[in-house]
């Protein structure tokens, strides 16, 4: 059976963490910023952890991360 694919768009946004949660970065921080909040910017910089229901989308896309 040949190798798997990883989507190469996928690995490029989401990290692995040790304990093996996903981490992804903030949307909406990368353009219009002068009309947002510093407080939302701010926000917008720290990174989130993926939704579990969304994990199963991922494995796909990153077969070999897990």
């Amino acid at each position: 059976m040949p190798k798997m694919k990883t989507k190469r768009a996928a690995a490029k946004r989401f990290r692995i963490t040790g304990g093996g949660k996903v981490r992804r970065f903030k949307a909406f921080h990368g353009h219009l910023l002068s009309k947002k909040s510093r407080k939302r910017k701010r926000a917008l910089r720290q990174a989130a952890v993926v939704h579990k229901t969304d994990i199963r989308r991922l494995k796909v896309m990153l077969p070999y991360a897990w």
